[in-house]
This record gives C-alpha cells, structure tokens and sequence, in this order.
C-alpha cells in the first residue's frame, strides 16, 4: 500500500499523545488572533488558544480580539491586522477563490480545521414557527454583517426561495429582537452549545429548527463544505435531538506568519486539544487532532505542515 502525505500525517496525528518538540525560538512578536462575537464559541476558542500559546510559547505575546467573525476576520487578515483568524469553511473557499461576497481572492493558508460549526435557527418555544417555511415574509435576525451566519443564512433562504425580511444583528441584539417579538427567528452560527443561547434560554425558552433538509440544494450550490450534523438531546434544556447543517470551523494564517510561528500554533493545538475546548461546551464540542489537516481547499501553512511532520516522523 502506498502511504501518503496525508495518510502520514493522518496516523501521526491520531497517536500524539506524549509527544514533545523544541518550542519557539525566532524573535519576540504579537500574534492577534481575530475571533467572533462576545457570548460566542469563536471568542472563547480564541482567547483559550492565546493562553496555550502565551504558556507554552512565552516569546509569542496571544492575544484573542473580538469581531463580527468570518468575513471581517478575513479582511483582517488581508489588511495586516491580524496574524489568525477563525473562518467558517464555506468562506473561506469562497476568499479563496474570489466568490461572492468576495470579489477577488485573498491569500491566506491554514493552520488546521479546528472544530465543527453548528447552523443554529432559533426560534421562541412558545412561538408557532417549527419549520422554515414558516419564516416566509416575517423578520429575521440573518447574522451581524460581516459574519459567515449572515453569509450562510442570505445562501440558505435564497435556495430555499423563502422570501424573508432580513435584519443583520449581532447575536446580543438579535436576541433581544427576538425578545422583544421584533424578530420571529435568530440565525447563529457556533459550537454547541453557546453560551448566550444558553443564558437566553434560561428566561425566554427557545427550540431549534430542524435545517438538514435543504442540505442538498446548498451542496448542489456549493459543493460538500455543508454537511448534516447532530445537535444532542438537552445541548439547551428543553430542547430535543435535531439535525442541522455543520461547516467546518478553520483556523488561518495571514500571509506574513512566519513558518516557525505557525508551526508553534500547530503544535499547541496538536499538543493541547482538550485544554482548548470551553467549558460550556465539554462534553459536546471536541477538537479532533485526526482531522487538524482536513482544510478542504485551503492549503496547510508550510510551517504548521512541517510542525505534523515533525511531531510524527
């Protein structure tokens, strides 16, 4: 049988447990890693990645800012003002190769898919709206611009052809939109659970809407970056199992970091995968070292590559 690169890196990946490699050693430097939304899984991620980094790695000064997620998160990194970024995989194919809502490609590379992003449609228990034909003509909080759950959703509606009245909210306004009965749904994209459905939860009881059946026609669109993903039973109390649509959740790289700091985030998301997932969401959001390579079209940074490489032979 031939082995490949990726089968390589593959079986390194699953047995790195006790493995250890010579940390950073290039000149002092800042590493801002653009993230999401507060009350969100992409800030927590963030700001849990910057203190591995700032303990393992003492001469990269991390540190983890807030945005309105993907698409800005992108342009950060275009523009200089970022070093990493969190980026849903759909758009980041899309920087990639110049599709809306870009109009040219962006150069960027990856440092790993680091975990699954759920499509969450959030409508009020108490409410009549159980399908997203329901949501035909009324309000909805589509996603803060710049975000890819307003990029997602706009997608989602369009090839549905259900017509809506889009609002673009950050999450903590969406919520109290929704609150409020001045949104009859809010769309969010993260892991599961998130913190701010969570604490909504507890005062307006929510339910999920189930979205996996208009996984074909978004694949149709866009290819396989959508798949269907499960929401477990109680991820927000009350609310039962359900299927939604998922999109890989990747970390990226700007085009000025330097290969020996990437490779010293790669092996601190190889090396510290269970330190990196928030507390909220143990139990049903892990970051799967198997899978750190699986960036679909976007390339591995050389120096994360090198770093797999290293650290499995």
């Amino acid at each position: 049988m031939t082995v490949t690169r990726r089968t390589a890196l593959l079986a390194g990946l699953a047995t790195l447990a006790g493995c250890s490699t010579a940390g950073y050693q290039g000149p002092e430097r800042e590493i801002v890693i653009a993230a999401g939304e507060s009350g969100g899984f992409y800030l927590a991620f963030a700001e849990l990645l910057a203190q591995q980094l700032n303990r393992m790695e003492p001469r990269l000064r991390a540190t983890a800012v807030a945005t309105e997620a993907s698409v800005e998160n992108l342009r950060r990194l275009r523009d200089g003002r970022a070093d990493l970024g969190l980026v849903l995989g759909d758009v980041a194919e899309s920087a990639f190769t110049g599709a809306e809502p870009f109009s040219v490609p962006i150069s960027f590379s990856a440092i790993g898919r680091v975990y699954e992003n759920y499509h969450q449609a959030v409508v009020r228990a108490d409410g009549r709206v159980r399908s997203l034909a329901d949501l035909a003509g009324r309000p909805v909080a589509m996603g803060a611009n710049g975000s890819g759950v307003a990029v997602f959703s706009t997608r989602l509606f369009a090839r549905a052809e259900i017509p809506v009245h889009a609002k673009n909210l950050l999450l903590g306004e969406a919520i109290n939109a929704l609150v409020a009965h001045e949104v009859d749904a809010l769309f969010w994209s993260g892991g599961i659970p998130t913190p701010a459905l969570t604490e909504l939860n507890r005062t307006t009881p929510i339910t999920l809407l189930p979205l996996d059946t208009h996984l074909p026609a978004l694949r149709a669109g866009y290819g396989p970056v959508y798949d269907q993903v499960h929401v477990p039973a109680q991820a927000y109390r009350g609310v039962g199992e359900l299927r939604t649509i998922g999109v890989a959740n990747l970390l990226l790289a700007a085009p000025s970091l330097p290969d020996d700091a990437a490779a010293a985030v790669a092996r601190v998301l190889a090396g510290h995968a269970a330190d990196l997932v928030p507390a909220p969401a143990v139990g049903t959001q892990f970051l799967d070292v198997r899978t750190l390579i699986g960036t679909g079209k976007v390339p591995l940074h050389p120096g994360a590559a090198s770093a797999y490489r290293a650290l499995h032979g």
